[in-house]
């Protein structure tokens, strides 16, 4: 998955230093992936209904 997210990312290298941060930038990059892959598989529309449904 990793290899996967830097060629979509287009990322060669993480942007931060410390363990804390290049951490953080990963999930931020994991979340990413896993919202376009959602919006992929259901559509924007269902996307962000069912997003709704879950934040209330």
């Amino acid at each position: 998955v990793f290899g996967t997210l830097k060629h979509w990312m287009g990322a060669t290298h993480f942007l931060t230093r410390t363990l804390g941060r290049v951490s953080t930038e990963m999930s931020l990059q994991v979340l990413a992936y896993n919202l376009k892959r959602v919006i992929k598989i259901l559509g924007a529309g269902r996307a962000i209904n069912a997003m709704k449904l879950v934040g209330t």
